[in-house]
């Protein structure tokens, strides 16, 4: 029951988001041999298309620049930096990075000024952008909730296998009937086990899916409503972008821009 609920809900869950995206079609204008300019959906770019970028276009696949007038192009998707970057034809030097590359424009960036023609070289997951992606999806990660559940249920089991063979034993011993004894503890091993934990949890965060739907919102994870629900500060980097679950204090400064010890620790009281 506790798995039939959980996949309805999730399974009601994506096809409500992917009917979202199919309304939303992105497309992009290329250049292909024997053909003129024409506008195609980013899912039908191959490499090699030629394509046509100007101002507020999606970048719509890792691209090599090959004619640019005041091409400037944000990058903050990829590296947080909301700072726009210029793009020029020129091959650039050798980079710590590859995001670095001034003829290079990737996946996922918005072109915030100018023109530019470029050539496809990377699509999809072979992007850089998708091969970020895909390193991300790939990490299943137990959340807090998850791990709090896991804990109540392996105390139980604990319990039970402690105190099962003292049951069978202590009813054998003084009763006798070891057929008796063993039935009886097998009843504490049922009774003590927690069958109706996962149906009950998983109600539980069902019933707040749908009341989350009523207020348009989607939930395509069910344990990731005790997280939200949870969460006392939400902590973002400048461009918005979630990055990791840890908080690093670097300075404590006060208003003349001074370290002080006294805001690190008002900071702390509050």
């Amino acid at each position: 029951i506790s798995g039939t609920l959980r996949f309805v809900q999730e399974s009601r869950s994506g096809n409500a988001a992917e009917k979202l995206l199919a309304m939303i079609t992105t497309t992009c204008t290329v250049t292909r041999i024997g053909q003129e300019k024409t506008e195609i959906p980013m899912d039908d770019l191959v490499v090699g298309d030629i394509v046509h970028l100007s101002a507020g276009d999606m970048i719509p696949a890792d691209v090599r620049i090959l004619d640019a007038k005041d091409l400037f192009v944000s990058q903050a998707s990829l590296t947080g930096e909301s700072e726009p970057v210029e793009k020029l034809p020129h091959v650039s030097p050798h980079k710590d990075s590859v995001t670095d590359y001034t003829n290079i424009a990737f996946m996922g960036s918005n072109v915030i000024s100018g023109s530019a023609t470029a050539v496809v070289i990377c699509v999809g997951d072979h992007t850089l952008f998708g091969s970020m992606a895909a390193a991300v999806a790939g990490e299943a990660v137990e959340t807090s909730f998850t791990k709090g559940v896991n804990a109540v249920s392996w105390v139980l089991i604990r319990f039970m296998l402690v105190m099962v063979p003292l049951v069978f034993f202590v009813n054998g011993i003084t009763k006798g009937d070891w057929l008796e004894a063993f039935l009886f503890g097998i009843s504490i091993a049922v009774g003590l086990t927690p069958e109706m934990l996962p149906m009950i949890v998983t109600t539980c965060l069902a019933k707040g899916a749908v009341s989350m739907s009523k207020k348009q919102t989607i939930v395509k994870n069910l344990n990731s409503i005790q997280n939200f629900g949870a969460m006392d500060i939400l902590c973002t980097d400048k461009t918005g972008t979630l990055t990791q679950d840890k908080v690093v204090l670097e300075y404590h400064l006060n208003v003349n821009g001074e370290d002080d010890t006294r805001v690190l620790r008002h900071a702390y009281l509050n």
